[in-house]
């Protein structure tokens, strides 16, 4: 079966050229101008991938993002003309997979996409039998990615998740921002290990909101971070 894309972006120059690379990989492409198209798109067809522009003039492409990572973990390769370092940050803290700045070559964009199907495929291939996680408050479940606080489920997106998982399956050991960023986003991530960071405060304000007594996530001054157990795992 041929790999399924979506293209969003309002430009339609970008998105003629796209569609070029693609469909010369053997790619089947699906066009959006706006991002209310492309959530409409994703209710009636099942991409493999999403290439999602930054600047857009209905929703821009990081609440295209977030409104994605509330019902859908697919892969997304942000593109964008910006190249500060707070934007990148900024958007793979909301979900977002990789980060490519324009202008950049065909071969490069194959491999970024090729890059993340892999890992998509290897994550859900290698997920094992669930071991559910009991802690006080707080219970983690790998299959269903359900985090629930105080009984109640609350919703985390895809890399948070990942993230507090890790934490929570390897509660004896502190990680540093790398190793958290090469277990989250493979070896051939490039992006800033600052990245983490967003995804920690995400996870703390989450927690607290829903009324987790504690911090989940310890820092740990010179490493980085470790989870906070609160008490004997039961």
């Amino acid at each position: 079966m041929k790999i399924q894309v979506l293209v969003v972006d309002d430009e339609w120059n970008m998105r003629n050229l796209l569609r070029i690379y693609l469909m010369k990989e053997g790619f089947e492409v699906k066009e959006a101008s706006t991002g209310s198209e492309a959530l409409s798109l994703m209710k009636r067809y099942a991409f493999d991938v999403i290439l999602l522009d930054v600047m857009m003039p209905d929703m821009d492409g990081w609440q295209v993002c977030k409104n994605i990572r509330e019902h859908s973990q697919i892969p997304i390769l942000m593109l964008t003309a910006r190249s500060e370092t707070k934007d990148k940050v900024h958007g793979l803290g909301i979900g977002a997979d990789d980060y490519l700045t324009k202008p950049f070559e065909s071969e490069e964009l194959i491999a970024r996409i090729y890059s993340l199907i892999r890992r998509s495929t290897i994550s859900k291939m290698s997920m094992p039998q669930e071991v559910k996680l009991h802690y006080p408050e707080l219970s983690i479940h790998p299959d269903g990615r359900d985090v629930l606080i105080q009984d109640q489920s609350v919703e985390f997106t895809q890399k948070e998740f990942d993230l507090l998982l890790t934490l929570a399956q390897n509660s004896h050991r502190a990680f540093s921002r790398e190793e958290l960023v090469e277990r989250l986003w493979g070896h051939d991530y490039h992006g800033e290990s600052r990245v983490i960071d967003t995804h920690v405060k995400n996870i703390r304000e989450k927690a607290h909101k829903a009324g987790l007594s504690y911090n989940p996530v310890q820092t740990v001054w010179g490493i980085g971070y470790k989870f906070y157990t609160a008490g004997d795992l039961t």
